[in-house]
């Protein structure tokens, strides 16, 4: 089968300074993938409509990857909702639809996990979108990846506009954020515990419980797959993944189908970093959505599935954290 994507395309990385815009560039740098456009955010500001419009007629990319977006923790999701909401449409919206009208060939949108309802079954299947209520403490940026998947799903529908949506479960990696209040669960473990190492604390505080379940993906492996899809899944063909009704999945799940407790992590990056001190839960803190391990069946059978194990990224995690720390 002949690639969908080649290496003569234009291709428009948005979010490429970002943890996962930079690892896709990164790769497809590799794989020999050398006409790429990565404008900065001084270069390119996607939340104006005008500036997007006039970057779209001037650089003419052929393929676009929507890897930018407002990211953050729990903390962040609960205390900024309309700037979750709002930046995240404005930045979609405005790549999407000058996408169309420049007569882009191909596009794909990351979303997130955390678009699925809260109590889902577990693992969860792409068709149990908006089967539920969301989780209360990402909610607004859920909806905005939800508008986003919907807005590409459409554009095929109605107009055969060839847009793909992907849904990755929770990611760590090289470029991560941590932030001591904005950063996702690992990164924030990560930072904590090797902080406290260095400075001999004799305590570490987490949030919450501890007990809740969670999926993690190295970023190398979400971009790989992203990469993959973007060469060779057509959802018109006949082996193409499908819905329990028989239709065509227009997006699917990345992730490792495997989770892993709270408490089991922290203690996981502690014995890493070699931290001996006492581990306090603070169950004042929200826990958020208890288990989300994503059905990776789809994904697994177009002849994807991720190759790097927790135990080994979180140690290339820790080390790369550390090496940031020495250089500050």
């Amino acid at each position: 089968m002949k690639n969908l994507i080649n290496p003569k395309d234009k291709i428009f990385i948005a979010g490429a300074s970002g943890m996962v815009g930079n690892c896709i560039k990164e790769l497809l740098i590799k794989k020999n993938y050398t006409n790429l456009l990565t404008p900065s955010r001084n270069e390119l500001n996607l939340l104006d409509t005008n500036d997007v419009k006039n970057w779209f007629i001037k650089n003419k990319p052929t393929v676009v990857i929507i890897a930018a977006a407002k990211v953050g923790g729990i903390l962040a999701n609960s205390r900024k909702p309309f700037e979750f909401l709002l930046e995240n449409l404005k930045i979609q919206n405005n790549l999407i639809e000058h996408s169309v009208i420049n007569s882009v060939r191909r596009l794909l949108f990351l979303g997130s996990s955390c678009i699925y309802p809260k109590n889902a079954q577990q693992p969860i299947k792409e068709e149990y979108l908006m089967d539920g209520l969301l989780e209360k403490t990402n909610e607004s940026y859920a909806i905005a990846k939800i508008a986003g998947l919907k807005l590409c799903e459409s554009l095929r529908l109605e107009y055969d506009f060839d847009a793909i949506s992907v849904m990755p479960t929770n990611l760590y990696g090289p470029r991560d954020n941590y932030h001591p209040e904005n950063s996702h669960v690992l990164a924030s473990l990560v930072k904590k515990f090797s902080d406290a190492k260095k400075s001999s604390q004799e305590k570490v505080i987490c949030w919450g419980t501890g007990k809740p379940l969670r999926e993690f993906l190295h970023v190398e492996d979400l971009s790989e797959a992203c990469i993959f899809l973007l060469e060779r899944w057509d959802p018109k063909l006949n082996n193409s993944p499908i819905d329990i009704n028989g239709n065509k999945l227009l997006y699917l799940n990345i992730g490792t189908g495997k989770e892993i407790s709270i408490k089991e992590l922290a203690h996981k990056v502690a014995d890493i970093v070699e931290y001996k001190g006492q581990i306090i839960w603070d169950q004042s803190k929200p826990d958020g959505t208890f288990r989300k391990r994503l059905d990776v069946s789809k994904i697994n059978s177009l002849g994807w599935s991720y190759k790097i194990k927790l135990d080994d990224g979180l140690k290339r995690t820790i080390s790369d954290y550390q090496k940031l720390v020495m250089r500050r």
